[in-house]
């Protein structure tokens, strides 16, 4: 293990995915706030670090999966209550005022293992399909360091997503290809790993075709690394975990 990977945080994200009959589906974006120390102004999927109250919950539940893999499902769970207000990946009646609850309880501090026990509620953790993982590389010398779990998760029915307003600003719901062509023009700004996912993610017209595309390689920690390529440097990642565009330039590259 690297210096690097010693010092990683485990985190985790989850691309929302909202069905269209009449195109691709939409997928839920988030703004970060300029504030922010991390990927700040950046175009990303609801997500955050795992934390010790995930463990904790993920260790009470027959689910069958590594433990820090349980964990990350459920860190994936909560960050997306927090910052979307929408309740994925839950066992049992959730509706928009249960999930208004269990997010303003998840504000006040209150775990999120008490706040399903309080309301009768489970985890599903088979509604989070793994899609990808990503880390920093070392030569990237960064400050923040995460061991980033990427999931697919369907946009549950009768809830509508909000703007946690602190460390987001704004949210939308739109294209993979769409999300492409506002930062191309400027619009908008995406770092790496979100590009070359949504360059994936819009390969596929629905969220079964994603599951599907996801289940059909194998999730492997990408840590990209700087090549030459006709005569110009640039950054790459392995070629068979799906990623229909696996370099990118180095002086067009944003980072966190």
């Amino acid at each position: 293990m690297t210096n690097m990977e010693d010092r990683s945080r485990p985190a985790a994200t989850v691309v929302i995915v909202r069905d269209r009959a009449d195109g691709p589906p939409d997928i839920l974006m988030m703004e970060r706030a300029s504030t922010m120390a991390f990927a700040a102004g950046a175009l990303v999927f609801p997500g955050g670090a795992v934390d010790a109250g995930d463990h904790d919950l993920a260790a009470r539940i027959d689910h069958g999966l590594d433990q820090d893999e349980a964990a990350a499902r459920i860190a994936a769970i909560r960050e997306t209550i927090e910052e979307a207000g929408l309740g994925i990946g839950l066992l049992g009646p959730v509706d928009a005022a249960t999930v208004l609850r269990l997010r303003d309880g998840l504000q006040d501090g209150v775990p999120l293992r008490t706040l399903l026990d309080r309301h009768g509620l489970g985890v599903a953790f088979d509604t989070l399909t793994p899609f990808a993982r990503w880390h920093p590389a070392p030569f990237d010398l960064a400050t923040r360091i995460f061991d980033t779990r990427f999931y697919i998760a369907r946009a549950p029915d009768g809830q509508m997503a909000t703007v946690d307003t602190t460390e987001n600003v704004r949210l939308f719901w739109s294209s993979a290809a769409d999300t492409l062509a506002q930062c191309d023009a400027g619009a908008a700004m995406v770092i790496y790993p979100t590009k070359r996912n949504l360059e994936r993610l819009a390969l596929c017209a629905n969220h079964a075709a994603l599951v599907a595309h996801a289940r059909a390689y194998p999730v492997e920690k990408v840590q990209p690394w700087q090549e030459e390529r006709g005569g110009e440097r640039h950054l790459c990642i392995p070629d068979h975990l799906g990623y229909p565009i696996t370099s990118e330039p180095m002086g067009r590259v944003r980072r966190a």
